[in-house]
């Protein structure tokens, strides 16, 4: 027995090196919200370590960096950022936490809606609510990690592409939903200007009392015509979001008589348990709950 077991012992020790397989290389990455961290895992497979800095349900316009936060930065091969102005408390973790790197701002190429507030033309940085423009962020992703990592760029690809396929049908299926409904049922409220993209993009109106930013608080004479415009549209259903404050539009449906349509994901992904979870889910759950409200 002692003799077989040397023998084992001989032979794994004379094994040729490249019969034993290499440890995969593992990038660690920083996604600054839930949304982007998904898109990047579905990309990057079993080649990436992702950590999102917000925080499921959380708001990626007012969130406080940590002290953590700095250190996953300095320690991470690659930060990803949506970019337009959404994370204004990012450049300021960047110079604290001493990352030397430049963020990859997976909005990047994107045909983008502005809109005016307070005298002021700004962007709308929520790009990601229409399908359609998941598919530039992702090709932005493939593109990144294949730079970073040009050994595992085939699997980047090849996930990539499968994962645009998804999101392909995901378009096609928020048209087919949402085309069926009469123009003129095709509006909502919701808590604030997050679906401008998918207004575009899909053809529904949305009437929120706050601007592009949830730092920002809407006046008392804005709140008024929202409630007169809304008496005037026939809009019949609100929606709150599960990373804001729903008391301001509730007080809002409750002025006009607004039906409550359900919970919207709009900047961030539901726990693991929840039903928009990944960033399909998320896009396929609020067309099914925009589509069942305006039908009614």
């Amino acid at each position: 027995m002692r003799r077989i077991a040397l023998g084992l012992l001989m032979f794994t020790l004379a094994m040729p090196a490249a019969a034993v397989p290499a440890a995969a290389k593992m990038m660690h990455i920083v996604a600054s919200f839930t949304i982007i961290a998904d898109m990047i895992r579905q990309v990057g497979g079993d080649h990436v370590d992702v950590v999102s800095l917000v925080h499921w349900n959380g708001d990626p316009h007012a969130y406080e960096p940590s002290p953590d936060d700095a250190k996953r930065l300095r320690d991470a091969d690659i930060v990803f950022v949506n970019g337009m102005g959404l994370e204004g408390w990012m450049d300021r973790l960047i110079s604290a936490s001493g990352y030397k790197g430049k963020p990859v701002f997976t909005a990047n190429g994107m045909s983008v809606l502005k809109m005016e507030e307070n005298g002021q033309s700004i962007v709308d940085p929520h790009a990601w609510n229409s399908a359609a423009n998941g598919i530039i962020y992702v090709r932005n992703i493939i593109e990144a990690l294949s730079a970073a990592d040009p050994e595992d760029a085939q699997d980047f690809k090849t996930s990539g592409e499968k994962y645009i396929k998804d999101l392909e049908a995901l378009d096609a299926y928020a048209h087919q939903e949402i085309d069926a409904i009469p123009l003129a049922k095709r509006k909502v409220i919701t808590t604030h200007d997050a679906f401008g993209y998918f207004s575009r993009d899909y053809g529904v109106m949305f009437l929120s009392p706050v601007g592009l930013s949830t730092e920002t608080e809407a006046s008392a004479a804005t709140v008024a015509k929202l409630i007169k415009q809304i008496k005037a549209e026939h809009v019949h259903a609100y929606f709150f979001e599960n990373s804001n404050d729903p008391r301001l539009v509730q007080q809002i449906a409750k002025a006009t008589g607004a039906v409550p349509g359900g919970e919207l994901y709009v900047e961030a992904l539901s726990p693991p348990d929840g039903p928009a979870n990944t960033y399909a889910q998320m896009f396929r759950y609020n067309v099914d709950q925009l589509v069942r409200a305006m039908k009614n």
